[in-house]
């Protein structure tokens, strides 16, 4: 277990456009060596295959991130950020690589890979694809409770509703006239201060060429309806005083204290359930000094948390990052689960631990969705 590291990011005021709240992060200097740019793929439904034969996921999928990577660190190895028509290689600069890694990815088919140095991968699917491949095998002892559809075939199909962002009522336009930084690299997006989902990559080129991108993402019911149905989130303003002001340098000095008063009342009281939170990190992919990895929350019962993704580098910096929020009802599936497999998949045991009855956890295991799972007498 971890938790997000997401030093090097400096937060800046807040836009506010109806109930989005927009709270930029921007870097002093941008990550060396790593960039991210968009590939857009045909509008509607799209399967990810796992080989040549085997389909494995249908899904929406607006779009991919493609990552180009020096593997010795050195900057500036793509031509910066590009859009491109189709699905082309990536103009970048000749690169060398272990061969086993270069050709680990390259296989016609694969959901990812492309030229040596870059990585395709499908922003959200990561972490999305970890939380409904939850135990994904079912019960691993087989209890005279369990159904022979839970000892076979396990929790398959799962499924899980989210709304597209250009769904979100106020969310285009707050994008659409937000106003990006110079050295911006990311964004948290509230929605009636409600922590939304956060936005990270290496490069200010990188963000501008992506800001819109945050649209075609997913989201859940509760932000959809918080953003319906919530009021206008005031504006955080913050006074200096004049008669404490003798000089430019004094001015200076207040205004760069009210700034950080707000980078840590933000980092204490907005951000907090997700920067303060500690994760199961899993590793999907090596690229160089930097780690593809997704992260899934300890899915404790009435708190805020996140599943995401992320990019990080030797140090275990982030340098990219998309997360998703969890509703109420998705944390007690995770958290239900997590039990049951913690406790050999047993009810009586697991009941116990939680403090309840094997028929109030029945219950709660029927109400969840997981019906199939159970034999009528249990």
């Amino acid at each position: 277990m971890s938790r997000l590291d997401l030093s090097g990011l400096t937060v800046r005021p807040a836009q506010v456009w109806g109930a989005v709240r927009l709270v930029p992060l921007v870097r002093a200097e941008p990550v060396a060596g790593l960039r991210l740019h968009r590939e857009l793929y045909e509008d509607g439904p799209a399967t990810v295959r796992a080989d040549g034969r085997t389909t494995y996921s249908t899904t929406y999928l607006p779009h991919g991130f493609v990552a180009d990577w020096t593997g010795d660190g050195s900057p500036a190895a793509a031509y910066g950020s590009q859009l491109t028509e189709g699905r082309g290689p990536v103009a970048c600069a000749p690169l060398h690589f272990p061969r086993k890694l270069a050709q680990k990815r390259r296989g016609k088919g694969r959901p990812s890979g492309g030229s040596s140095g870059s990585l395709r991968f499908l922003p959200l699917h990561l972490a999305l694809d970890g939380y409904l491949a939850l135990h994904f095998g079912g019960p691993s002892i087989v209890w005279e409770e369990w159904t022979r559809r839970a000892v076979y075939e396990g929790l398959t199909p799962r499924a899980e509703r989210a709304y597209r962002g250009e769904a979100v009522p106020g969310l285009d336009d707050a994008l659409r006239v937000f106003e990006i930084h110079p050295e911006q690299c990311g964004v948290l997006l509230y929605v009636a201060d409600a922590l939304a989902a956060a936005f990270v990559v290496p490069h200010p080129d990188d963000y501008r060429a992506l800001h819109a991108s945050l649209l075609q993402d997913l989201y859940g019911e509760l932000l959809y309806h918080y953003a319906l149905y919530g009021g206008p989130v005031p504006e955080f303003t913050t006074r200096i005083t004049a008669e404490y002001i003798n000089s430019l340098a004094q001015l200076r000095s207040a205004a760069e204290r009210r700034q950080q008063e707000w980078a840590d009342q933000h980092a204490g009281l907005m951000a907090g359930e997700l920067l303060d939170e500690s994760y199961d990190v899993r590793e999907v992919y090596r690229m160089g000094r930097f780690r593809l990895s997704r992260f899934l929350p300890p899915f404790a019962l009435h708190r805020t948390q996140h599943i995401g993704e992320t990019i990080t580098d030797e140090k275990g910096r982030v340098v990219y990052l998309k997360t998703f929020r969890l509703s109420e009802k998705q944390v007690r599936r995770g958290h239900v689960l997590h039990r049951l497999a913690a406790h050999e998949w047993h009810l009586g045991r697991t009941a116990e631990a939680m403090g309840i009855t094997v028929e109030e956890l029945a219950r709660r295991i029927r109400r969840l969705g997981f019906e199939g799972l159970l034999k009528q007498h249990a």
